[in-house]
């Protein structure tokens, strides 16, 4: 998937965590959040030469190369995951939750994409969750089509979520 899907999709889950922690829409944590969402989304490619996040993060990236870290690997595992969970634990629970969130949202998404991903590295075993004759090819109109339906749900959650508030009052 490219980086604007995973951005998209690191955003609603970061608009997911503000929802449930109930943050008021315009404070600074939601603003927070929100960036957090857009920027940890696609981190995990940052094990992939010439990708945005490896172009922001040169230094890291360099490191993952010079080790040699292949794509959809150590970035986009479980053991990984854990690891920023650890790193993430003094931040805010709502800014914790939407960074997490979003960055395992990296790997969720990529489980439709025919490569896969080894979600248990080091134990190299690729999982997906479609077969290869559906799943969604990297820049394809599949994954454009993917990515407005994660824009829409981007936009009909906190619009639902702040009607249902509204109409509540009344």
């Amino acid at each position: 998937m490219l980086q604007k899907t995973h951005s998209v999709a690191g955003l609603l889950a970061a608009e997911g965590v503000l929802l449930h922690f109930q943050v008021p829409l315009l404070s600074w944590e939601t603003a927070a959040a929100l960036l957090l969402g857009c920027l940890a989304g696609p981190l995990a490619d940052i094990d992939k030469p010439g990708s945005t996040m490896a172009k922001v993060f040169f230094p890291l990236s360099f490191v993952l190369r010079l080790i040699n870290v292949r794509h959809r690997t150590l970035t986009h595992s479980v053991l990984f995951l854990c690891g920023i969970a650890a790193l993430l634990l003094p931040l805010p629970e709502p800014l914790f939750w939407s960074f997490l969130l979003a960055y395992a949202s990296h790997a969720f998404i990529d489980l439709f994409n025919e490569q896969g991903v080894e979600l248990l590295w080091p134990i190299k075993l690729k999982f997906r969750l479609l077969p290869k004759f559906m799943a969604i090819e990297t820049g394809s109109f599949m994954e454009t089509g993917f990515r407005y339906i994660l824009t829409l749900l981007c936009i009909a959650l906190p619009v639902r979520y702040y009607w249902d508030t509204v109409s509540g009052l009344f």
